[in-house]
């Protein structure tokens, strides 16, 4: 078992601190990974909150180094799924559910892990009161080691304080959270280059003649681009959107 240094312990509290005093949910999660990468070697992370309508679903991502989009990812593999929404608080290496042999040739695996680079994955469900409120997941790229119980061990420390803010804020909202600009929605949600151009678009007040018109595209392409801008953002609707992300830079 690691020991933990005194560099480490001081790290940890600064995250904790960090998890209650950020009033803005989005960049509290997002200080959140990028500190973890000082306790825990990860190469990407992505972190999900679950819906607040109820429904089995995940919604508004953040990530750590991903470039790649990550919409496909809202739908999970079989064998995670009555895990993540069980309503149990679970830190697990998706290596202890399922064996790499198999693992590898799964449609999640190929589909969202491969086109990454990425090979093992740390996971954690966080719950509390029976009821699921979020999903952390570390990624390693191909030829590292796989991770450990101490990194599992880690987690467990800053579990239930996570689990307790997620909770707090999906069932009392967030009425100190700033609107965002949208360069920081596209970085902190992991918005494409073309999802970009169409949330600017949409914020100027252009109709979606105009856009389609602007960018040479379908209407039901502008429509699929944003049905996973409004996946991204957890949102449903263009008046939420205005009331998510600001006018102007």
């Amino acid at each position: 078992m690691r020991t933990l240094e005194t560099n480490d312990w001081i790290l940890l509290n600064s995250i904790i601190y960090k998890i209650y005093t950020i009033e803005n949910l989005n960049e509290m999660r997002k200080q959140f990974l990028e500190q973890m990468k000082m306790l825990i070697d990860f190469d990407s992370a992505d972190f999900y909150l679950a819906a607040k309508d109820g429904d089995n679903k995940l919604t508004a991502p953040v990530f750590y180094n991903c470039d790649e989009d990550m919409s496909e990812a809202y739908d999970r593999i079989d064998y995670s799924r009555g895990i993540l929404y069980s309503g149990k608080m679970l830190i697990y290496r998706e290596t202890d559910i399922i064996s790499d042999e198999v693992r590898v040739e799964t449609e999640y695996y190929k589909r969202v892990y491969k086109p990454n680079n990425w090979h093992f994955s740390l996971q954690m469900v966080l719950a509390r009161q029976k009821e699921f409120v979020g999903v952390v997941t570390f990624y390693r790229t191909i030829g590292k080691d796989n991770f450990e119980y101490d990194d599992i061990f880690i987690l467990d420390l800053l579990k239930d304080h996570m689990a307790f803010r997620l909770y707090e804020n999906k069932k009392n909202g967030s009425p100190l959270e700033e609107k965002l600009t949208v360069t920081e929605a596209v970085e902190m949600y992991g918005l494409t280059r073309r999802e970009h151009t169409i949330l600017k678009m949409l914020m100027n007040g252009m109709d979606h003649y105009q856009i389609c018109d602007e960018l040479t595209i379908t209407d039901n392409t502008l429509k699929k681009h944003i049905l996973n801008i409004y996946r991204k953002l957890g949102i449903n609707n263009r008046v939420q959107m205005f009331k998510m992300i600001k006018e102007k830079e």
